[in-house]
């Protein structure tokens, strides 16, 4: 059978100038409580300024891609109606007027895990009051430990993800090496902005390299001694150069 791969992916909205819009009381839902939009567990809610939705777990990449594509189009079409269109970027700076409600001013309630050090990663600071980011958040199930998971995740996912995601401003926040948290059916990997979420091929190429993360941490508990730290600076500097040669060595 295979890894059932699910996400909860942030987005901001845009008003009609283009301008970073926050979403605070334009969506509904809470992280206790999500609006349903869909029977399957499609829904949708608002974290700190940005747009978040979840699906279901999937075992097929079709179903992974058309399920993400009707929440992206879902809230396309809600905020249309109020003036504004979705932004699929990993940072934004949002003008103060923006950021005035304590919901904007409000940074992770529930801590994450760096999966190398295996300690609780420091709340989010930023130079910036008007940073914010959107990550790309994937859940898969795993009956290895989470952490050996997430660790393959960084090495399937994060250090490619160097290459593809342009941004570098979201890691001042949040998405560094080993971002994860431990879930009852395995982990969820936070490690990715949302830049997966541009193209099909992107979306197909997470839940495939995360099917393969999964095998892997199975397989090769021991794999990765003496190349801990070089994939966390990898990731954690945006070191194109270090990615190549790991992706190569890892067959990736």
């Amino acid at each position: 059978m295979n890894t059932l791969v699910g996400c909860d992916p942030e987005l901001f909205l845009s008003d009609g100038e283009g301008a970073p819009f926050s979403a605070v009381g334009l969506i509904g839902g809470t992280k206790r409580e999500p609006r349903k939009i869909r029977e399957d567990g499609c829904a949708v809610q608002e974290d700190n300024v940005a747009v978040e939705f979840c699906i279901p777990p999937c075992n097929e990449v079709s179903a992974f891609i058309e399920t993400i594509n009707f929440n992206l189009e879902y809230i396309a079409n809600y905020v249309k109606d109020k003036g504004l269109s979705l932004r699929i970027t990993a940072s934004e700076d949002f003008s103060i007027e923006q950021l005035e409600s304590q919901q904007a001013k409000l940074f992770g309630c529930e801590p994450d895990y760096n999966a190398w050090t295996m300690r609780t990663n420091p709340r989010p600071k930023s130079e910036s009051k008007l940073l914010r980011s959107a990550g790309g958040h994937v859940h898969v199930s795993a009956d290895s430990h989470p952490f050996l998971v997430a660790r393959a995740m960084d090495v399937f996912l994060g250090v490619p993800s160097v290459l593809l995601d342009e941004d570098t401003r979201r890691r001042e926040l949040y998405g560094k090496a080993g971002a994860c948290r431990p879930k009852p059916y395995g982990v969820e990997y936070r490690t990715l902005s949302n830049f997966w979420l541009k193209s099909d091929e992107l979306k197909a190429w997470v839940f495939n390299q995360a099917q393969k993360a999964v095998t892997f941490a199975t397989e090769k508990e021991d794999w990765l001694e003496d190349k801990m730290q070089v994939i966390q600076d990898c990731i954690n500097m945006s070191d194109k150069d270090t990615a190549k040669g790991l992706m190569v060595e890892y067959g990736i």
